[in-house]
């Protein structure tokens, strides 16, 4: 039996030989399609010959390469500017409808030829973008099937990367935010695989902040909003927005305040609602709707909402998180020297593992307090520790916000100087004591010469005749 069979395994082996393995290969109209041969170290020493199964004339090479680096393509308008070579691989750009054929490579003149199939491979999105969060979504993708080979798989991957549905039939789903991005449909023939994408837009504000956003009265405040680069001030309109706000819910828990509201007459602009003296930001029309201000203050505390809604009900918002980094000193910002001192630096609430605080007390001073303290005290201040004394809020290398408060740290009063302030307050007290008895005297002078001189023409001494 294996004398038998032996001849036929020969002539097989010949015929593969000669005809090459035939592979699969998936483009996208208008896509490149990359179709890659096995690689060799010395792939510079041979010819390359890339043809089409019914030219095979190495004449009429699509693609040629030799030995000594020349290559070039094939003149013909049908193929002009979209064939190059990448290695010994053929990149072809632009798929067109007609470019869906058989592919030969060749090392060499009398090299083996392997065989290349181009097949169609089709994605498509119902309804097309852009889309809002609760809309129905159905990803579609086909692949062109060979006659003798089995069907190929087809598996979707989400923006994220993760799997979704297996199969031919199409995708339907309920978008949201996360959705929005490239789509690809991976199909596994043979266990190699061929992606396509497709891209998906839904309407939404840019993510929201991981952390808190942090001031101080001594930082500036920014409350952030904005729309995604990709998406349009037109692109919301389209879908019927009806009105976009700001409002502020302060941490004391007291009503929430409408800040400002979009006019959505061009141009756009902002109408304020309530005087917290914040400003819009400048490039509105490019998307940013974030609001700012030179400084923070404590009454900034609590959480911005920025909001649109759309005539369907459809609500998109963002919440931001403010917090504001105080220092408060005990018993004040006046003390003497010799005085206790208590510093404490916080935003009200116990500081996340995940931030720092760091003390920088005024450049004279000698104290080196625990950075990471949010309270110490000091036993006795000295007149080198008043100034301006800064507290920073820092997470993963970078600087959050930093509060600042000065210090007025006036010396004890010594003995000498106790006497000389006495001694000053003796000399004041005698000169007061020395010009109220001069202006007495002075009175008592006045008022004895009026005495003596009571008429008006007093007659000289002396006799007179009667």
């Amino acid at each position: 039996m294996r004398n038998v069979f032996h001849p036929v395994f020969l002539l097989l082996a010949a015929l593969t030989s000669f005809t090459g393995a035939l592979e699969v290969i998936y483009a996208q109209l208008g896509e490149t399609a990359t179709i890659k041969p096995p690689e060799i170290d010395d792939y510079k020493k041979h010819y390359v010959y890339w043809q089409l199964e019914d030219r095979p004339s190495d004449v009429d090479a699509l693609v040629w390469r030799n030995p000594w680096g020349r290559w070039g393509t094939l003149s013909d308008d049908r193929w002009k500017g979209r064939l190059s070579l990448s290695r010994d691989s053929l990149i072809i750009k632009d798929v067109q409808e007609t470019d869906f054929e058989t592919f030969v490579f060749k090392r060499d003149p009398s090299g083996t030829p392997t065989k290349y199939k181009l097949l169609k491979l089709t994605v498509s999105v119902t309804p097309s973008s852009p889309l809002l969060p609760g809309d129905s979504l159905t990803l579609s993708c086909s692949a062109q099937t060979l006659q003798g080979h089995k069907d190929p798989q087809i598996q979707w991957l989400n923006p994220s990367g993760e799997k979704m549905k297996k199969g031919p039939a199409p995708l339907t789903l309920k978008v949201t935010s996360r959705d929005s991005g490239q789509w690809i449909c991976v199909v596994t023939n043979d266990k190699k695989e061929n992606k396509a994408k497709v891209s998906v837009t839904v309407l939404d504000l840019s993510p929201a902040l991981l952390r808190p956003q942090y001031t101080s009265k001594s930082w500036p405040l920014t409350v952030p909003c904005s729309l995604p680069a990709h998406i349009s001030w037109q692109q919301i309109k389209a879908k019927d927005l009806q009105e976009v706000h700001w409002h502020f819910v302060p941490e004391s828990g007291r009503t929430p305040q409408r800040l400002f509201s979009l006019s959505l007459k061009d141009p756009l602009t902002w109408e304020k609602d309530q005087n917290r003296e914040l400003r819009s930001a400048a490039d509105l029309q490019k998307g940013n709707l974030s609001l700012t201000r030179s400084r923070g203050n404590e009454e900034d505390q609590g959480d911005y909402v920025c909001t649109m809604k759309f005539k369907n009900g459809v609500l998109l918002n963002r919440t931001v998180h403010v917090k504001v980094l105080q220092i408060t000193s005990s018993p004040g910002t006046d003390l003497i020297s010799g005085q206790q001192l208590n510093l404490t630096c916080s935003v009200g609430h116990p500081t996340p593992s995940d931030l720092q605080l760091k003390w920088v007390p005024p450049e004279q001073s000698s104290l080196t307090p625990d950075r990471h303290l949010a309270h110490f005290t000091v036993p006795e201040v000295g007149t080198a520790d008043g100034g301006k004394w800064r507290c920073e809020l820092w997470q993963s290398g970078a600087l959050l916000t930093s509060a600042e408060i000065t210090l007025k740290i006036e010396p004890k009063l010594s003995l000498w100087m106790l006497v000389v302030i006495c001694g000053a307050a003796v000399i004041v007290i005698l000169l007061l004591i020395l010009a109220f008895i001069l202006y007495r005297r002075r009175q008592r002078m006045t008022h004895l010469s009026r005495r003596l001189c009571k008429c008006k023409t007093p007659k000289p001494r002396g006799f007179y005749r009667t």
